[in-house]
């Protein structure tokens, strides 16, 4: 019996241990680099705007700088609770199989083709300008926090979008969080280059 026990340990047990994450550690390493990389580079942008210049409308229905970044923000609860939802379902790798490349989802949020923007996405106008920035880095941070430590396999994790109900790993969700910011850099950095944005801070 000691035998057939210790053979049944070796068949179950130690292929269970051997499995490698699917979430490398060069994912895990390039998802946080570029979370941190796309915060950087909205500070950059943002930091040191007069409040004129958050406030800048290059037509009525276009959005302002501030309102640009408090979408980022809502977004960035998002982001945090499709992770949450995505990590508690039941690890399912062998979806990777059938599923999109990751390609797939970076051409889609980094497409020039406009996105519109669910209701609860949508900015109030509400928040002063440099207010949305620490609204935004304060979740960009815990959500940076999250991705470094975690030891969850991301690529095992999956939920299903409204698009075909096609399902995403949670690391092509982590693909989604930083390439929303790039995308809304391309915008702001418009804004900043129209011709009657107050450069010097003034209307």
């Amino acid at each position: 019996m000691k035998s057939i026990a210790t053979i049944l340990f070796f068949l179950t047990v130690i292929p269970a241990f051997s499995q490698s994450k699917l979430w490398t550690e060069a994912d895990q390493k390039y998802t946080v680099e570029n979370l941190k990389r796309t915060r950087d580079e909205l500070i950059r942008e943002t930091e040191n705007l007069t409040e004129a210049q958050w406030q800048f409308h290059e037509t009525p229905e276009r959005w302002s700088i501030a309102e640009v970044v408090e979408h980022l923000a809502l977004w960035e609860i998002i982001w945090a609770r499709e992770i949450s939802i995505g990590t508690r379902n039941k690890p399912q790798p062998d979806l990777n199989q059938t599923s999109r490349p990751d390609s797939y989802y970076h051409a889609f949020i980094m497409e020039d083709s406009p996105h519109k923007a669910p209701d609860i996405a949508k900015p109030t106008g509400f928040i002063r300008g440099k207010d949305n920035l620490t609204f935004f880095k304060r979740l960009r941070n815990q959500a940076i926090a999250f991705a470094d430590t975690t030891k969850t396999d991301m690529r095992a994790h999956f939920e299903f979008t409204a698009a075909g109900n096609s399902p995403r790993n949670m690391h092509q969700v982590y693909i989604y969080q930083w390439g929303h910011v790039d995308r809304h850099l391309r915008q702001i950095r418009k804004v900043k280059a129209h011709p009657g944005y107050p450069k010097d801070g003034k209307i």
